[in-house]
């Protein structure tokens, strides 16, 4: 059935071998430029327009191309990010660091607590949790982590700041939130320095919900890729204020960047700094919400 259901879109769509071969790196010698206008029909069906962008996911593939800050390499990897956060905001909003590897066989689980996370430092995926090391699958666990460690993240939707993160995988301290049984992040979307959209996922794991809200905590009816459900209550965290402070502060000087935090036990932990979303490849509903978002992207201020 998985098989027919594909091919069907493969028909309608034929666009979708190209995104097939793409995302497993098979066709990097295509320019990037040709490369996304590909995929951004292959995945969104429409024409992407470079010359003069308009939405939210035509600005993050024009961001792409020709907004290529150095530091960008050091904020995306998920080792290095950890020195940049505990300098700007302090070391107190990171969570514990249990450990750091270049290679998977250098992991030695026998060492770790009970729950940990491991994660690798230069893609999105790569991540595997332990929650019991008593019914912990550690060669699936290897094999994982082989897989994304050997993979350069680039060449799947060409997020350039990726391209030359010296790979290497990481152990956190395993952490959950009030819930008892997950970790909800909150995303919080800044453009030009200023935070404007707070996106918090949660059941990531049971049917995976995405609600939006603004920095006031009102709930926006409308969707970003996964669907959204205002009858489930996400109260305002408590220290939502510093929250947004600190987002505004790691996002100076920033043309468009994506803030993620966790609220633990009344406590803020960083999660992670995105510059593009669903690599700009995200479904809006309504649309105007895409329009909207893309407006507060300010390309003329680039050089």
């Amino acid at each position: 059935m998985k098989i027919t259901e594909n091919l069907t879109k493969v028909i309608n769509n034929p666009y979708k071998i190209l995104s097939y071969f793409g995302e497993r790196g098979m066709l990097k010698t295509l320019p990037d430029n040709l490369y996304l206008k590909l995929l951004f029909r292959a995945r969104l069906g429409k024409e992407l327009n470079l010359r003069n962008p308009n939405t939210f996911n035509e600005k993050l593939q024009w961001l792409k191309i020709y907004d290529r800050n150095p530091k960008y390499t050091t904020l995306v990897d998920k080792y290095e990010v950890r020195k940049h956060v505990s300098n700007t905001i302090g070391k107190e909003y990171l969570i514990p660091l249990l450990g750091v590897y270049d290679k998977v066989d250098e992991i030695d689980i026998t060492t770790l607590p009970n729950e940990f996370v491991l994660k690798c430092t230069h893609d999105s995926g790569g991540i595997v949790i332990c929650k019991n090391k008593n019914n912990f699958d550690v060669e699936l666990a290897r094999e994982k982590l082989r897989r994304s460690i050997n993979k350069n993240y680039f060449y799947q939707y060409r997020e350039w700041p990726y391209k030359n993160v010296n790979p290497k995988i990481v152990c956190e301290k395993y952490m959950v939130d009030e819930s008892g049984k997950e970790l909800k992040d909150y995303k919080i979307f800044c453009f030009n320095g200023e935070p404007k959209i707070i996106q918090v996922d949660f059941n990531r794991f049971t049917g995976h919900t995405r609600n939006l809200y603004d920095t006031n905590w009102n709930y926006l009816p409308t969707s970003f890729q996964y669907p959204t459900n205002p009858d489930i209550v996400i109260n305002k965290p408590n220290r939502l204020a510093e929250m947004i402070k600190l987002a505004r502060i790691l996002a100076e000087g920033l043309t468009f960047v994506r803030i993620d935090f966790y609220s633990i036990n009344d406590r803020i932990f960083f999660g992670e700094i995105t510059f593009y979303p669903e690599s700009g490849f995200g479904n809006f509903y309504p649309n105007t919400l895409g329009v909207e978002m893309g407006e507060w992207i300010k390309l003329s201020k680039i050089n």
